[in-house]
């Protein structure tokens, strides 16, 4: 077996990689909870990186410093709406995500809302996808360069030094900023307090470290640790600041996604050791995951049709995964017993794929208890299209 793992089983393997990412876009969602109806498409874009043997460290060099010599990134873009990624690379682990964030804006429409972590936000990148039309919401870098309007003009803002005067029970604030030196990007600016316990906390351990490495932490530093910071180009019009900062939480969807790759379909624990055969390894598993993901969107509406239940996907990978053998006979037998058995096997993933039973509401059923209003949708449908 591991030496049919060659360079034209290597060429095989991403063929049928490129030809299955050509086809996913063309799957019907199926599974829209109705959250955004004024956004054609919601993206949530992240990236998760691996070690990989150090015979690929040519191919795939690793970020260098004490981490593996060689690694891979997988740079993702998914569609909350549709459930299914738009964009997905497999790059090496030395180049950073700024680095990438051309490709993600590159699918900005108008119409579009974009979700980053701070690693994307890069002020040209946000000019852009503003001048397509889109939306962008993401944690605010405080180093950027911040100024605010003040009597008609422009000044720098210092940001540490404006949440002091913040009233201590007010646990929320917007304020209307510009971005960049020379960029002038128009945005939001949004802050929600920290708990008093989670921010004393933090700051007990920036003390510590500090005195560790021989300085005081600043009081600016300090300042800015009791709030979470946003920024946004979505206007008041369109979404107001109490609703648009419980939207943030769904950037999770996307790392419960590359969890599942790691912890069930092992992406980042090969370990064969020559660069065709691990490369063939890491393809398959790719193949692996997007045939999970293209079987996600109908299984997930399925579910919640038929029980109210949400699905979940380490449960849908862990039941494929016990099912491999039975997979693999169906493959050499014919493409009709290959049909019937994922017939089978999707029908019994609906009832064994299903996510425990909690009280706590989903970030989802939060937002939806928000956009319960009928007119608030069509009053931000109207200003997206204006």
């Amino acid at each position: 077996m591991h030496q049919r793992m060659n360079k034209k089983a290597m060429a095989f393997l991403q063929d049928m990689l490129r030809q299955t990412l050509a086809k996913l876009p063309s799957l019907e969602p199926v599974c829209d909870d109705g959250l955004f109806p004024a956004f054609t498409k919601v993206y949530i874009a992240d990236s998760t990186g691996f070690e990989l043997p150090h015979d690929l460290h040519k191919t795939f060099p690793g970020a260098g410093g004490s981490a593996a010599t060689a690694g891979a990134k997988i740079q993702a873009v998914w569609d909350d709406k549709s459930r299914l990624f738009s964009h997905w690379a497999l790059t090496p682990g030395n180049i950073p995500e700024q680095r990438s964030i051309a490709q993600v804006v590159a699918l900005a429409q108008k119409g579009m809302r974009f979700i980053f972590d701070l690693g994307y936000c890069k002020l040209n990148a946000l000019a852009s996808i503003a001048t397509a039309g889109a939306y962008c919401f993401c944690r605010l870098n405080h180093p950027t360069n911040i100024c605010q309007t003040v009597a008609g003009r422009l000044c720098p803002m210092k940001l540490a030094e404006f949440l002091t005067t913040v009233e201590h029970d007010r646990p929320l604030l917007e304020k209307s900023i510009s971005l960049g030196a020379t960029e002038r990007v128009a945005a939001r600016l949004m802050a929600v307090r920290r708990p008093e316990a989670i921010v004393n906390k933090r700051r007990r351990i920036a003390r510590k470290n500090a005195s560790k490495k021989g300085y005081t932490p600043s009081q600016a530093h300090l300042t800015l640790m009791a709030w979470h910071l946003f920024m946004t180009h979505v206007p008041p019009t369109i979404g107001n600041t109490a609703t648009i900062v419980k939207v943030y939480p769904l950037r999770w969807q996307i790392e419960r996604i590359f969890k599942s790759w790691k912890s069930s379909l092992h992406v980042a624990s090969i370990t064969t050791h020559k660069e065709d055969s691990t490369l063939c390894d890491l393809y398959g598993r790719m193949l692996l995951i997007w045939f999970n993901n293209a079987l996600c969107p109908q299984m997930r509406a399925t579910l919640w049709l038929k029980q109210k239940r949400e699905r979940s996907l380490l449960k849908l990978v862990q039941h494929f995964q016990a099912l491999a053998a039975r997979w693999m006979q169906a493959i050499f037998q014919s493409e009709l017993e290959l049909h019937r058995f994922l017939q089978r096997a999707c029908a019994a993933a609906s009832r064994l794929a299903a996510k425990a039973s909690r009280k706590r509401r989903t970030t989802a059923q939060i937002l939806q208890e928000d956009f319960r209003h009928p007119l608030e949708s069509v009053a931000s449908a109207a200003a997206i299209s204006a």
